[in-house]
């Protein structure tokens, strides 16, 4: 399923009115703008759940996980709520600025219904992290909500830009946000013509369990390597393609996935003392780019954010696997 947006007949009644304090500035939402104006149409999103209408440029917005909160802070707006990922060194993302009068929602017991209620938004965005329609059904009574757009288990960050862009009536800026980035991994790729053709994994074993490893090209989290020039490790790509899995979990047995000419590669709870758990890692014949966790977030979930703080962490091993 696509993302698509449009605007809708106007049925004004069936709206409650926007609450007016915001956290945005003064340029997020103007009365100028159509969203605002007598009989102007509300924005109309298509996703996995159905379709959801927002009724005037939201300046109460929640945002529930990191890809959402990164498009809102790219854009220049400061939500009043945003969950909080409790494996991040210290508690914090190292790219976000966030403002401290927001408040921090904890999604370990799932997401916290009445803790959003009580921040009274006019709008709630999530991804993965609205994980059932019951949740979108709670969360959709409180304000409107927008989870995942279509079926992929990452979202394209530049899709959920865009659509931030006419949520917010600034489509130019997001655009903007869009080139900015887009043109940083530009840039690496016509810097480093030798990553052409290269193939990429990107993986992580879970301590004491076992290695995950995307394996769908279409993956939110592929499109970064794809854009530098490189293609998915076709081993990876044809188990998930037997599989159906857009993350194929497999043994530390499996090492023969992670043969590409770049693996990007996450020790989750543990250390790199814990890669003598998969044999034959030591031997691997490509560039192996051990990565710390944020770093690895940022690959797995992009954002307009996280997108230029990985890249500034992966260049050497980008430098190395284009040599």
């Amino acid at each position: 399923m696509s993302m698509t947006w449009r605007r809708a007949a106007a049925v004004p009644f069936l709206f409650l009115p926007l609450v007016a304090a915001g956290c945005g500035s003064e340029d997020d939402a103007t009365a100028s703008g159509p969203a605002d104006a007598a009989g102007a149409e509300p924005l109309v999103v298509d996703h996995v759940y159905g379709t959801t209408e927002i009724d005037g440029v939201p300046e109460r917005i929640v945002t529930i996980d990191l890809q959402w909160t990164d498009t809102m802070l790219a854009m220049g707006v400061e939500p009043i709520g945003y969950t909080v990922d409790s494996y991040m060194p210290d508690g914090t993302v190292p790219w976000q600025d966030l403002p401290a009068d927001a408040e921090a929602l904890d999604l370990t017991d799932g997401v916290p219904i009445e803790q959003i209620a009580a921040l009274d938004p006019d709008l709630i965005v999530g991804s993965y992290s609205i994980a059932d329609e019951r949740t979108y059904e709670l969360l959709s009574g409180i304000a409107p909500t927008v989870p995942n757009l279509d079926d992929a288990q990452v979202a394209s960050w530049q899709e959920l830009v865009t659509l931030a862009g006419n949520v917010l009536d600034r489509p130019d800026d997001a655009v903007a946000v869009v080139d900015d980035v887009d043109g940083a991994v530009a840039q690496t790729a016509a810097d480093l013509p030798g990553l052409e053709g290269q193939t990429f994994a990107l993986a992580q074993y879970v301590v004491g369990d076992s290695m995950y490893i995307v394996a769908d090209e279409n993956d939110g989290s592929s499109v970064f390597f794809q854009q530098l020039g490189m293609e998915m490790f076709a081993p990876v790509r044809a188990q998930g393609e037997k599989t159906g899995e857009a993350r194929i979990n497999v043994s530390t047995e499996r090492a023969d996935l992670l043969r590409a000419d770049l693996l990007a590669f996450l020790v989750n709870g543990g250390d790199e003392r814990d890669l003598a758990d998969i044999p034959a890692f030591d031997t691997l014949p490509g560039t192996v780019a051990v990565l710390d966790y944020p770093t690895i977030v940022g690959l797995n979930t992009p954002s307009p954010l996280s997108i230029p703080y990985a890249l500034e962490q992966v260049r050497p091993y980008l430098d190395e696997a284009a040599a």
